[in-house]
């Protein structure tokens, strides 16, 4: 009935007050039962609804707070702000912090990195020095050849003076003889130390590093903590994220972690160092390179102090050549 329909409806009744209104129609019982089941259903339907959507708030919150607890253990992006950021020509590296808790990849977060440090002009000929200076420093040479005076025998004349016509001879083990001692032989033992200078070992390991990079065979992570100490769980992880047959994790303290430890032990191919024994040799032996994000703030700090300190003249002087 329309709005027209109920005014005219008004005004007849005002006009004949003993005028009946017209009967309406009565429902019958099964429409009524079903109108009744309609609204109980859309009641209870309703209801769940708003326990749903409740339960369903309170899971979203716990799972927001899950997810925000794991984030918060890296932030999305670290950045630092370095003393000679102002004078940079190169921008800065950023790279993924990665997980070691899963076989599968995980970005937990993006740090930036040093372009002095890890994004250097590499040195092909500085990087040679230094492997051949590892290579030399500790190498002792054994050979050793045995004088006149070493030999056994020897100490009496194998002939007079004189009256035999032959010449003059004083010992059998001259170094003229056959079986005699080596006159100028080798001397043992022979060390082949030498000291390289300094800031050419700096340079070796910007070099190093810049080229680990630059190859995407440097990542990051936030611990080298992992759920298993066996060692399949480390040859699964270098297989899924393509990080080639040699490993080398590096962390800030010599003490590292216990499942990694164990895992590691009998991989020979995987090896754990701390971070004051980084060097070139060790970093160009292994494909990859895994640095904890401290091992890497270190090593920056460590590279930049040395690079930029005002006493580098008078701190070179103990590293001279004529010194070891």
């Amino acid at each position: 009935m329309t709005i027209k329909e109920i005014g005219a409806l008004r005004d007849l009744k005002r006009l004949w007050p003993g005028a009946k209104r017209a009967p309406t129609p009565q429902k019958s019982k099964k429409t009524r039962k079903m109108s009744i089941f309609i609204g109980n259903l859309f009641r209870n339907i309703k209801r769940s609804y708003d326990q749903v959507s409740k339960v369903s708030s309170v899971v979203e919150s716990q799972l927001v707070n899950n997810v925000n607890n794991v984030n918060n253990v890296k932030p999305i992006i670290t950045s630092r702000k370095y003393l000679d950021e102002d004078y940079l020509y190169i921008q800065k590296r950023q790279v993924w912090i990665e997980n070691l808790d899963t076989v599968e990849e995980k970005k937990l977060g993006l740090s930036e990195l040093h372009p002095a440090i890890f994004a250097d002009r590499p040195r092909i000929d500085v990087l040679y020095q230094n492997i051949r200076w590892q290579r030399m420093y500790k190498y002792v040479n054994f050979a050793h050849g045995k004088s006149r005076a070493e030999m056994p025998g020897g100490g009496r004349k194998p002939w007079p003076q004189k009256g035999t016509g032959r010449a003059r001879q004083g010992s059998i083990r001259a170094p003229h003889w056959i079986n005699g001692g080596q006159a100028h032989g080798p001397r043992s033992p022979t060390t082949h130390f030498y000291m390289l200078p300094f800031y050419v070992r700096i340079a070796g390991l910007t070099s190093a590093l810049s080229i680990k990079l630059a190859q995407d065979d440097l990542h990051l992570v936030n611990d080298l903590e992992i759920p298993t100490n066996s060692p399949e769980f480390i040859e699964s992880l270098m297989e899924e994220r393509n990080w080639g047959p040699s490993l080398l994790f590096v962390d800030v303290e010599d003490v590292m972690p216990e499942n990694i430890t164990l895992a590691t032990d009998d991989l020979k191919h995987v090896n754990l160092m701390p971070v004051y024994g980084l060097n070139v040799y060790s970093m160009l032996k292994h494909d990859t390179l895994v640095l904890t994000e401290r091992a890497a703030r270190q090593i920056e700090a460590k590279l930049l102090h040395h690079l930029h300190r005002p006493d580098n003249i008078k701190f070179t002087r103990a590293f001279k050549a004529d010194q070891a």
